[in-house]
């Protein structure tokens, strides 16, 4: 790296040399200075600042008064640099970068402490290896280029603000309207490449990227241009960076509109040059603004303080001045020379002397007249450095300091919207809060970090052609090639898709989905349908795919299903059809069982039945007993009245009518029970006995796999590697089918007979097979994979996108459907588990616990009843004179309790018996108080 500078060096003096041969005069040290000459330990009285940069031109216009006013008020100011008087000396880099480099070597000769500049990029990355050698800091207000880095050039202080940031600003403004391709428009030197590169990284994070990079020559004319943006408006991309000089921007923009590239649908983002240019005047031209109407445009962000407004004011009294008003970088190179003073005065009074050597490795030697020696190096320059970076104020242009990378602190940005006569402010933008409509200024001073998605918000912004609707950023590329799309030549399901002699050339469900959702677009496609396959045998599906991602064909279209292996190659829609491997086997119809009868109910269901048939009977038998002549009678006449009661509910013939309201209530519930489990015997029953039975024992995808007989695939189908590579089986297993009709013979012909024994495939296939044979097959077990039919594009094709918009508006409108419906008559068939349509318990046990609980409430109404009956049932006692005669025994019959057979005996009377014999004990006791009462009257 050192030998690289000292040739680079050496070649610039060279040129120096050549310069004083053709009489550019220099103003050289004397002959008499010393190899290590120093100033005077003491403070010197006059301290000189170089200042380079092009003085006419839009930049240099505004920079040129802000540092003559930055100097007169640093020498009038006697709080910084007392008694030191701060010089400056102007050297014009002439927009050329070989000039600019020898304008920097004189500039070097003075004996300067820094240097405010340059103003190029270009420039910069020369002049900053000068810098290093001498230890001059280059103070740049100016030159943005990303790659002038602190390690590489450590006495390159930035002022401004790097483009790395401005690119940024942009990817996120690009992410804000979900574009996803830019085309970006710079002039071919260092400060547009590295922008550029830098704008590129920037969307790769933001997964979007730099469709094309337009690059224009230095110096390029109208003509230059107009080939340029002919050549990007015939591409995809409507979204367009500009980043460019200042000086020759405005004519690119006015050859765009002769073009028509500045109308609806378009969108033009330019970078901080163009605000520097309408801000150098006043009251812009009209004709331009009208070019420029609905650009979006990035300016460095100036708070509006009253320092701001003071300078400003300033600037325009000034008689020197030769821009009208003053750009943002007025503020960066007066702030500079505040930097350079303020720095100056601190490193001063901590003890710094300003001291330049000679550096014997610029002596010239065996007689050469280069003059080297007129370069010397600043001694303290490395401590001057140093305390500039640690400098810390507040300037017109905001807060001036640097982090650890020695970037200028808080950037941040405005986002113009060029509208009418003017700029309109939609938003900001900065690495705090990403972009928000409220000001950095008060985004910095909140603790919180505010850049999440949900926050960033930007106001309306009206676009080129005045649209108000944000443009897609993309139309199809206008370059007369229509699309080339690749549709499968198949052999079989040609409902699908097939060769058609239409003028599309091809036909089918597929095409006519691809159709109308073509119809939804904004935006005309033109199209070529073109035949991929023999016609002889299906294609493989995978080499369709392979053939789209190596730009054979722009599009493939046809039922082409979306696996993992072919999304890494090129980009899917939303699915059109959903899809999923099955396993097909043949069927056969299974003649009635002797026994069929019982397949309904499972044997717990059953069980459970029986159980409750005769649970209820005997319940309503409880409840009956007391009152219904038809549950009394010998014991076996009212076993046999229990189970003809209970069965006869099944039918709702039962001749025994229930005359308690309890008994009633039960019989209610389970009669309805009844019903339930009468109608779904009788469902079920008839599927059974209708339904179709496997003619193999496979029953899904596991039992295939582990049988060894052969499997059927289709050819063409990614079935075949999926079987073998995802689930293990064997290849020699695989027998590819041609057609529909070798699927039907090798299925009925099965395993035995050189047939397979099942076929795999994708469910929508599978169902026109069952369609066009009458349900002869049917597919067993679940859908083992679940995925989709798609349209297959290039990778990255915006295309893709808008087309899953259409499928999606198609699939809402009902679109899809009716498409479906007229390619695709799809028939039912009866399934073939016959375990699927028994009915258990568990479809069941809430009927069950009602009437279980219903039936046990009503038990212990009745018993509750029948106890208070008991109570008052009970014999009472003796008389009284009877108690005095036999005390003994009337003491025993007071003690004795009633027996369980006096209670069953009880229970099994007569209601009508025991109300009776109640109410004679009612009147007897009636009888029996009305004598004591009289016995007891006085005489």
């Amino acid at each position: 790296m050192v030998i690289g500078t000292r040739w680079f060096l050496f070649m610039l003096a060279l040129c120096l040399w050549i310069f004083r041969n053709e009489g550019v005069g220099i103003t050289g040290p004397s002959p008499n200075t010393t190899v290590n000459s120093t100033v005077s330990s003491s403070r010197p009285k006059v301290v000189k600042i170089g200042v380079l940069f092009t003085l006419d031109s839009i930049i240099g216009r505004s920079a040129k008064p802000a540092v003559m006013a930055a100097i007169e008020d640093i020498n009038s100011n006697r709080s910084i640099l007392p008694g030191i008087e701060l010089q400056v000396i102007f050297h014009d880099t002439n927009c050329n970068g070989f000039l600019g480099t020898m304008e920097a070597l004189q500039l070097m000769e003075n004996d300067v402490v820094a240097t405010i500049g340059p103003q190029s990029s270009s420039i910069a990355h020369v002049v900053s290896h000068v810098a290093n050698e001498l230890h001059v800091p280059l103070l740049s207000f100016a030159a943005t280029d990303p790659t002038l880095s602190a390690l590489q050039y450590p006495y390159f202080v930035r002022t401004t603000h790097s483009d790395y940031y401005q690119m940024y600003a942009i990817a996120d403004f690009v992410e804000y309207f979900r574009w996803r391709e830019v085309i970006a428009i710079f002039v071919d030197d260092d400060n547009g490449k590295n922008g550029i590169s830098v704008l590129g990284d920037a969307l790769s994070t933001k997964r979007a990227k730099i469709s094309y990079k337009a690059a224009l020559p230095l110096g390029a004319n109208r003509s230059d241009v107009s080939d340029l943006l002919s050549e990007v408006n015939l591409m995809e991309s409507r979204i367009y960076v500009l980043h460019v000089n200042p000086g020759s921007g405005l004519s690119i923009f006015r050859v765009a509109k002769q073009l028509g590239m500045m109308s609806n649908g378009y969108v033009w983002i330019a970078t901080d040059w163009l605000p520097s240019v309408l801000d150098s005047s006043e009251t812009p031209d009209s004709d331009t603004m009208n070019v420029l109407e609905g650009v979006v445009a990035f300016r460095n962000h100036i708070p509006d303080t009253d320092m701001k407004k003071s300078l400003i004011t300033k600037l325009k009294r000034r008689k020197d001045k030769q821009t009208s008003s003053f750009n943002s970088y007025a503020f960066y190179a007066y702030d500079s020379v505040w930097l350079a003073a303020y720095a100056l005065d601190i490193f001063l009074n901590e003890g710094g002397n300003i001291s330049f050597s000679s550096d014997p490795r610029l002596h010239d030697n065996n007689g050469s007249t280069l003059h080297l020696e007129s370069l010397r190096t600043f001694d303290s320059g490395p401590q001057y450095l140093q305390t500039i970076l640690r400098t810390n104020f507040t300037g017109s242009s905001g807060r001036i300091g640097f982090d650890t990378d020695r970037n200028l602190i808080r950037p941040a940005y405005d986002i113009l919207n060029i509208v009418g006569s003017g700029l309109r402010r939609i938003g900001y933008w900065s690495n705090h809060s990403s972009l928000s409509v409220v000001a950095p200024d008060i985004s910095y001073a909140k603790s919180s970090n505010h850049s999440s998605k949900s926050t960033q918000q930007l106001y309306s912004v009206i676009w080129p052609g005045d649209a108000k609707t944000t443009p897609k950023g993309w139309v199809f590329p206008n370059n007369g090639k229509p699309l080339r799309i690749a549709v499968p030549n198949r052999v079989s399901y040609k409902e699908l898709v097939a060769k058609d002699k239409s003028p599309t050339g091809v036909q089918g469900y597929c095409i006519d989905v691809f159709e109308a959702a073509l119809n939804l677009l904004a935006y005309p496609v033109p199209r070529q349908y073109i035949l991929y396959g023999n016609g002889e045998r299906n294609p493989s599906y995978n080499d369709l795919v392979d053939q789209v991602a190596q730009n054979n064909f722009d599009a493939a279209v046809g039922d082409v299903t979306i696996v993992m292996n072919r999304t890494r190659f090129v980009d899917f829609t939303q699915p059109f059809m959903e899809s999923g491997l099955v396993v097909v086997v043949p069927v056969k119809e299974e003649k009635s069982s002797p026994w069929s009868f019982l397949k309904p109910f499972t044997a717990q269901m059953w069980c459970v039945t029986g159980a409750f048939f005769l649970f209820v009977g005997t319940v309503v038998w409880i409840l009956e007993h007391r009152l219904n002549h038809e549950f009394r009678g010998p014991p076996r006449k009212q076993l046999i009245t229990v189970f003809w009661f209970s069965l006869s509910t099944m039918f709702f013939s039962h001749r025994e009518n229930t005359v308690s309201a309890l008994g009633r209530l039960v019989l209610i519930i389970w009669l309805f029970v009844v019903l339930i489990i009468n109608s779904s015997y009788t469902a079920s029953l008839t599927s059974i006995l209708t339904v179709q039975q496997l003619s193999t024992q496979i029953e899904g995808i596991d039992s295939l796999i582990s049988s060894s007989q052969p499997i059927g695939i289709q050819d063409g189908s990614f079935v075949k590697k999926y079987l073998t590579d995802e689930l293990h089986i064997a290849e020699s297993r695989i027998v590819t089918l041609k057609n529909m009709e070798a699927y039907i013979d090798a299925l009925q012909r099965g395993p035995s007979n050189g047939g397979v024994v099942a076929v795999v495939d994708e469910l929508p296939y599978i169902e026109i097979l069952m369609a066009n044979t009458e349900c002869k097959f049917t597919t067993v077990g679940q859908e083992f994979t679940k995925s989709g039919w798609g349209f297959a594009f290039q990778r990255d094709s915006p295309l893709a996108v808008d087309m899953s918009t259409a499928i999606l508006e198609l699939s809402e409108n009902g679109d899809l459907q009716r498409i479906h419906d007229k390619w695709l008559n799809k028939k039912e068939c009866a399934s073939n588990d016959a375990d699927s349509n028994k009915l258990s318990l568990k479809s069941f046990w809430g009927l069950f616990l009602v009437c279980g609980i219903t039936c046990f409430l009503a038990l212990i109404v009745f018993f509750v009843r029948v106890f208070c009956q008991y109570t008052k049932f009970i014999p009472e006692h003796e008389e009284a004179d009877e108690e005095i005669q036999q005390p003994v025994r009337r003491r025993r019959r007071a003690t004795k309790t009633p027996s369980f057979k006096e209670l069953i005996v009880f229970v099994d009377k007569r209601e009508a018996e025991i109300k009776e014999i109640l109410r004679q004990k009612s009147r007897k006791r009636q009888r029996s108080k009305s004598l004591d009462d009289n016995s007891n009257s006085p005489v």
